[in-house]
């Protein structure tokens, strides 16, 4: 009996999993619920929506009072966890038209509580209108049109969260805050979580399924697999989705940013850093570390520090990062010098830093411009190399193999830095606003003039557009550009890797029509292109033996220099500039190598040999 009494509760529970699993989804009108005095309910061909009274009340983390403050009361059909979807509209301001918050869970919360609720921002770039996909991550609609999402998959800015409705409390108090004005909602839905919905199911609240709809699923190897030089991408939730199908090397977005990581101070934020670190680590892929300084997305609390005070929180940033992270293979010291420096009142291509926009405003505690005109970039790589020696330290900019004059300013950051033995690498961000209007022949020419320096080349956060000037999607116009721009970067003899900055709907820019796979997974034309491309095109050997083995540093103060990727490297060997052989070693197979001699100053050549096939390096001893 007891063992029929088991049997008989064991499937009574998975009944009862199965029953809750199974809940109706429950669909509110965003105006049934009560509206405070500043929220208005207008209606627009045929629809009838919520938005919000443009008010000067708007609060960094939440809603501010209760005229900002919606309530609705749902009663559900049964017990269990549902997620959250939402039919919204986003205004023609776009990335100012595009946040609202809602509640961090059932029940009447405190309109300034900002742990009580929950902001969702870059609405400007997400959402669904394709009936055939699952609504489900980020979508990749833009603005000006009805478009749903599902909220309890999309970080807008915070964790989200999916909501639990107990047994004996069915009727529950769930709320929404204004944040932006411009920013209109129709509609939400509460849906089983673990069901699929798509567009329509959402719009006539019909029930989901337990499989997604699927399309298209990639499959494979990444692209530049067995390549000597990586084919990356960028880490964020939307940029996830069979990442290691197309690439081998991985960047954090926003994830590494100071701003992000301790936005109030002494509190770290490391979850979605560590996540994108384990991802490359998990598939023995290249990590880059984006970003250490830099005038944006800086935490806000550091800009009316004393000098002396922003300096050593500088130097606890720096070794919170190399303590986390020991193995980084590339270490991004500074973005965007020559436009975006951490100054206050500086305007840029990026606009003007203002007070409390994240701007840093560290400029003068890392020493200004001083003597050289950019003191500040040289004692931000002299921390870092204290940081961390036994990373690459890199410079990243944009701009600068688009003009002429731009590399060559560039280039004389770059001795600066290489005179003092501080970097080893250099990046060239690659969007589309740079390359679109420059002659490939143009920007292969600029991209000599950055590497006369000697030091390898990243191209760093490479996109292309592909929309046509009605703004749709065209995809043999993104083909065509990728197809000229891409063999420069991807040939060039001193360029180590390519990274993509986003590769699906969520990309930064989506609006642009920049990504290269749909929601639906399926390839656009480029990426199709893309993948042949790269498999097809044979570097030559020196190349690519020059292309896979890293130096550094180098210049070298005392003989001590580290040797990259040289698994392949069957014998090493050091000559002075007689000829005269004055060490060599077996590597044994070994990925890393650590090399100690004690050299007199000058020039030497380190030989490296694969497979009989010679290459050389200079090595430069101070």
């Amino acid at each position: 009996m007891r063992i029929l009494s088991t049997l008989l509760m064991g499937c009574l529970l998975a009944w009862a999993g199965a029953a809750q699993a199974q809940n109706a989804p429950v669909r509110l009108e965003a105006e049934s619920g009560t509206l405070g005095a500043d929220w208005t309910s207008p209606t627009q061909a045929g629809v009838q929506y919520v938005t919000i009274t443009p008010t000067a009340t708007i609060n960094a983390q939440n809603p501010g009072t209760a005229a900002r403050v919606v309530s609705y009361s749902v009663t559900f059909p049964g017990p269990g966890s549902y997620d959250l979807y939402a039919r919204v509209r986003v205004g023609a301001a776009a990335a100012n038209d595009d946040s609202f918050y809602y509640a961090n869970g059932f029940g009447t919360k405190a309109p300034t509580d900002d742990t009580s609720w929950i902001i969702c921002n870059n609405l400007n770039v997400a959402g669904y209108t394709d009936g055939g996909v699952a609504v489900d991550g980020a979508g990749a609609a833009t603005n000006n049109v009805w478009k749903w999402i599902n909220l309890s998959k999309f970080n807008g800015g915070e964790a989200p969260v999916s909501f639990t409705v107990d047994a004996n409390n069915l009727t529950q108090t769930f709320q929404i805050g204004a944040r932006e004005d411009g920013f209109d909602i129709d509609k939400f839905v509460f849906g089983a979580t673990g069901l699929y919905f798509t567009v329509p199911d959402l719009d006539a609240g019909a029930q989901g399924s337990t499989t997604p709809p699927v399309v298209f699923t990639p499959t494979g190897q990444p692209i530049a697999q067995g390549k000597s030089k990586f084919l990356g991408g960028v880490y964020s939730t939307p940029q996830l989705p069979f990442f290691t199908v197309y690439w081998n090397q991985v960047v954090p977005e926003n994830a590494g940013k100071w701003g992000s990581v301790e936005a109030t101070r002494d509190q770290m934020n490391w979850t979605e850093l560590d996540a994108a670190y384990k991802l490359a680590k998990d598939n023995n892929f290249p990590f880059r570390f984006h970003v250490l300084l830099w005038g944006s997305q800086q935490p806000v609390w550091i800009e009316n520090l004393p000098a002396a005070e922003q300096l050593a929180e500088i130097n606890q940033w720096m070794a919170a990062v190399a303590q986390r992270y020991p193995d980084l293979d590339l270490v991004e010291v500074v973005n965007e010098p020559t436009n975006d420096p951490p100054l206050n009142g500086y305007t840029g291509n990026n606009g003007t830093n203002t007070p409390g926009g994240g701007g840093g405003n560290y400029y003068e505690a890392l020493g200004g411009a001083g003597s050289t005109g950019w003191d500040w970039i040289i004692k931000g790589f002299e921390l870092a190399r204290q940081h961390f020696p036994k990373a690459r330290l890199m410079l990243n900019d944009y701009g600068v193999a688009s003009s002429t004059a731009n590399a060559q300013r560039y280039l004389s950051i770059i001795n600066l830095l290489k005179e003092r033995n501080l970097i080893d690498a250099v990046g060239i961000q690659g969007h589309a606003f740079e390359t679109r209007n420059i002659t490939a022949a143009n920007l292969g020419a600029n991209l000599d003039i950055i590497a006369s320096a000697g030091k390898p080349l990243y191209v760093t956060e490479m996109d292309i557009d592909g929309v046509n000037a009605a703004g749709q999607l065209d995809d043999a116009a993104q083909l065509a550009e990728y197809q000229r721009i891409f063999p420069v970067f991807w040939t060039h003899p001193a360029v180590r890797g390519v990274t993509l900055w986003g590769y699906r709907p969520g990309h930064w820019r989506t609006n642009q029509g920049a990504y290269l796979a749909k929601a639906d997974n399926t390839e656009r034309a480029a990426l199709t292109w893309l993948r042949s491309y790269v498999a097809n095109t044979v570097l030559s050997r020196r190349q690519a033996l020059a292309s896979s083995v890293q130096l550094y540093p180098n210049p070298t103060v005392d003989g001590h220099f580290l040797l990259n990727r040289t698994d392949k490297v069957t014998a090493l060997r050091v000559f002075d500039t007689q000829g005269r052989l004055v060490h060599q070693q077996t590597p044994h197979r070994r990925s890393t190598l650590e090399v100690r001699l004690a050299l007199a100053p000058g020039l030497y050549v380190v030989q490296l040999e694969e497979a009989g096939h010679l290459t050389t390096r200079s090595l430069i001893v101070n």
